[in-house]
């Protein structure tokens, strides 16, 4: 039997809500929600997913330590182990997976991503996979980036992704644009 629950988190950036699932053996996150202008990142929770009551489990507040931690600057190694991938497409996975490689301080293109994971003009298939990302921050969708150096889209919006970029020493012009020799893939 598995039951839902969400955690509810605070941070520098407003809130964060953790949805996992508990089994009779092991506690698996389901979804992270960032706040975004304009919706609170509980109220996002509660909507996506009906009957979640709200609950605390020790794997689940850890990480809610370490995503707290992230977002204050803090350089932090997430584990994938308490993600339930199970939940994404292969294509998703396999997106999610090259993205959470790109290590802190660097970034990539949504095109160079693709073509890393055999996807030849699939730059368009990882833009949209990477904002279904269902765990932002531990899967680092903030790291990639339009092949002109534009920030491209965020969860949590452009000005959270300008900030997190910023705060991995990524430098950002005043039209909005990556200023980085540091590209991966």
């Amino acid at each position: 039997m598995e039951y839902r629950f969400y955690t509810t988190f605070s941070s520098s950036f407003d809130t964060f809500t953790i949805v996992w699932k508990k089994t009779d053996s092991e506690s698996q996150v389901q979804r992270i929600f960032l706040c975004d202008p304009g919706l609170k990142s509980e109220e996002k929770a509660l909507e996506s997913f009906e009957g979640i009551e709200s609950e605390s489990s020790s794997p689940i507040t850890t990480l809610g330590e370490e995503i707290q931690r992230f977002l204050k600057g803090e350089k932090v190694e997430f584990d994938l182990d308490l993600l339930d991938l199970n939940r994404c497409l292969e294509i998703q996975k396999r997106v999610l997976l090259a993205d959470y490689k790109i290590p802190r301080g660097w970034v990539s293109t949504y095109k160079r991503i693709a073509n890393h994971i055999g996807l030849y003009n699939g730059a368009r298939v990882v833009g949209n996979a990477l904002a279904r990302n269902p765990f932002p921050i531990v899967i680092p969708c903030h790291r990639a980036i339009k092949t002109n150096g534009e920030l491209g889209g965020y969860q949590g919006g452009i000005e959270m992704k300008r900030i997190l970029l910023e705060m991995e020493g990524i430098e950002i012009s005043e039209k909005g644009k990556v200023i980085s020799e540091k590209l991966f893939y």
